[in-house]
């Protein structure tokens, strides 16, 4: 659950950076690259983890 957190974070600040430079193309890209990271954390967390005994 942690690492879900943790590339959920990441992704925020990264979409931030990549929103502040949004006229650029550059920027776009950024602001993708993190949201994609966004999108990624939120369905891990909904994963169900099997634990091997």
């Amino acid at each position: 659950m942690g690492t879900s957190w943790t590339v959920t974070v990441l992704g925020v600040i990264v979409s931030l950076i990549g929103w502040y430079l949004t006229p650029n193309a550059w920027g776009y890209g950024i602001l993708g690259f993190g949201l994609a990271h966004i999108v990624l954390g939120v369905l891990d967390m909904f994963r169900t983890t099997e634990r091997s005994r």
